[in-house]
């Protein structure tokens, strides 16, 4: 009896034991655990999100996309973190590519190390591997692998750095101007920053410039090796929304871009900050509820987003000093006392191809101006004169441009005067020249000055370029109205443009004349694709619809 009280009152003392030592074990491992979230936290913090505060709450827009008219805005110019959303400028960028023939949906694009060093949300895969264009533009809608969008800035620009300079250069273009992109996927930043207003200046000019590429932003799901991904954007084919992207990290909040078309009605909506994915999509569903009843039902009537013509100021240029040299008087005749009358001094008007014209001013001191040469297009030398060269400097250290035209803006109010020839000077006063004068010398000697007589057709001649015309375009261009439907980086892509609008429309185009001229954007030539011959704005605009419900770009011109 003794023995067995013994051997339980040992057993107790064993499970009080065991009792204790379970506790201290549970509570160590908890205190563990709060380290090492502790320490996850502060990592994940430094290396990813390490702007915690910086958000100042929600802002919103709402745009109907057929007027450009404010429907409602909170916070819209307040600069807020993009977030995801950055990746609807990286397929801005990637489908100029496709557009222009330089990437097609079955090109492979690489994945670079650093791209499959990309934090997530990602596709996964690894360095050297390649994914083709379409895949690609589906896993970033539908996934925003942020691999897969450093992968499309590495191919489109050689690294992420340039392609995020090129994102921001073509934001600011599109009438962006706040904001700033420094990596091609929306991972945190605290120097990439945009605005409400901005972004629905974005998820409007995607759709204007790519009506048919637009079309991936309304994917649901992608498959992929046999795994199904869905899309993140659950508002998806509801209330006539048909995309665009979601977005989140945490100094953003929960973003999202949504366009919706229904009732004939098109708006643009922007929530950023949402508190959840849910309260996002509750906010936006309640702007859509509110103010899609009060967009305009009727045609378009805001011209579609196009991006702003930048000055090339990176083209080098020519600059020279002229100073005037005495002008021979001529000698009043014996015994008259009339008095030597100063000739008229001209206002040279110099011609630069596809550029602004620029006026050479006659300053008080005697320097006839400075001339401005562009190496893209000839520029004028003006009627036969004595000019000495004064200085010359060139930027480029390149020789000067071999042959000019000249457009005389005032010899119709001195045209019974005969401009004096140019004639050499005499070897001795040339040896007498400094070295930049004799270099200068030399290049006015290049210049091929023309005789009044012959300023005419130059003039003619470039003034014709101002737009320069496709050369098959033999018969003149009607007056009236002319619609675009887009500008294009070839002749030829441009010419099938047309042929396939002709071909689609039948009718409508039948009595058009079509053609093609070229513009300059930046460096880039471009060349729009029009038709010609509308007698009225409504015609054109008619012509106008109907291309776009057969998926054409296309704008009305006043010719």
């Amino acid at each position: 009896m003794r023995l067995r009280w013994g051997t339980a009152r040992g057993s107790r003392h064993a499970v009080r034991i065991f009792a204790l030592s379970l506790a201290a074990i549970l509570i160590a491992t908890q205190a563990d655990a709060r380290a090492r979230r502790h320490y996850h936290h502060r990592v994940s913090a430094s290396q990813s999100d390490d702007d915690e505060g910086w958000r100042e709450g929600h802002a919103s827009i709402v745009v109907d996309a057929k007027t450009g008219k404010v429907l409602e805005e909170s916070n819209a110019d307040k600069l807020r973190h993009p977030a995801s959303l950055t990746k609807i400028m990286t397929l801005y960028l990637l489908f100029e590519q496709i557009e222009a023939g330089r990437l097609k949906l079955d090109s492979k694009i690489p994945v670079s190390a650093h791209a499959a060093d990309a934090a997530p949300t990602k596709l996964g895969l690894d360095a050297g591997e390649k994914i083709e264009v379409e895949d690609a533009i589906k896993a970033v809608v539908t996934r925003s692998a942020n691999d897969i969008a450093i992968a499309i800035g590495e191919a489109v620009a050689g690294s992420e750095e340039a392609f995020a300079a090129r994102m921001t250069k073509k934001a600011h273009a599109l009438g962006m101007k706040n904001t700033v992109f420094t990596n091609a996927s929306g991972l945190p930043d605290k120097r990439q920053v945009t605005t409400a207003r901005d972004l629905s200046i974005l998820g409007r000019a995607i759709q204007d410039r790519f009506p048919k590429l637009y079309r991936f932003f309304s994917i649901r799901n992608f498959i992929w090796r046999g795994t199904q991904i869905a899309n993140h954007n659950h508002l998806l084919g509801t209330d006539g929304v048909d995309g665009i992207k979601t977005g989140y990290t945490r100094a953003s909040g929960f973003n999202l871009v949504t366009s919706v078309k229904r009732d004939n009605r098109y708006i643009v909506a922007v929530v950023l900050g949402g508190r959840s994915a849910r309260a996002r999509d509750a906010h936006m569903r309640e702007l859509i509820g509110s103010y899609m009843p009060r967009a305009y039902a009727g045609a378009r009537t805001a011209p579609m987003i196009a991006e702003a013509q930048e000055e090339n100021s990176a083209a080098p240029k020519f600059t020279a000093k002229l100073a005037r040299a005495p002008m021979p008087r001529p000698a009043p005749t014996e015994g008259s006392r009339d008095p030597i009358r100063p000739l008229p001094v001209r206002t040279v008007q110099l011609g630069k191809n596809n550029a602004e014209q620029q006026l050479v001013e006659v300053p008080n001191s005697g320097t006839l101006g400075t001339l401005t040469i562009s190496p893209f297009g000839d520029v004028n030398a003006g009627p036969p004169q004595s000019l000495q060269v004064a200085a010359y400097s060139d930027s480029r250290n390149a020789g000067a441009p071999a042959a000019f035209t000249a457009i005389d803006q005032n010899r119709h109010a001195d045209a019974a005067q005969p401009a004096p020839a140019l004639t050499p000077a005499p070897a001795a006063a040339e040896a007498t020249k400094s070295a930049p004068e004799r270099v200068a010398a030399a290049t006015m000697a290049s210049l091929s000055l023309v005789a009044p007589a012959e300023a005419a057709p130059a003039k003619q001649e470039a003034l014709a370029q101002k737009p320069v015309l496709h050369a098959a375009l033999a018969r003149q261009i009607p007056e009236g109205w002319q619609i675009q439907i887009g500008a294009y980086t070839g002749e030829s892509e441009a010419q099938t443009r047309l042929q396939a609008a002709r071909t689609k429309l039948g009718g409508l185009l039948a009595k058009a004349t079509s053609f093609t001229e070229k513009t300059i954007k930046g460096s880039v030539e471009y060349v729009r694709a029009r038709f010609a011959g509308f007698q009225s704005e409504a015609d054109a605009k008619k012509a106008c619809d109907a291309l776009k419900r057969n998926d054409f770009q296309c704008i009305t011109v006043k010719n």
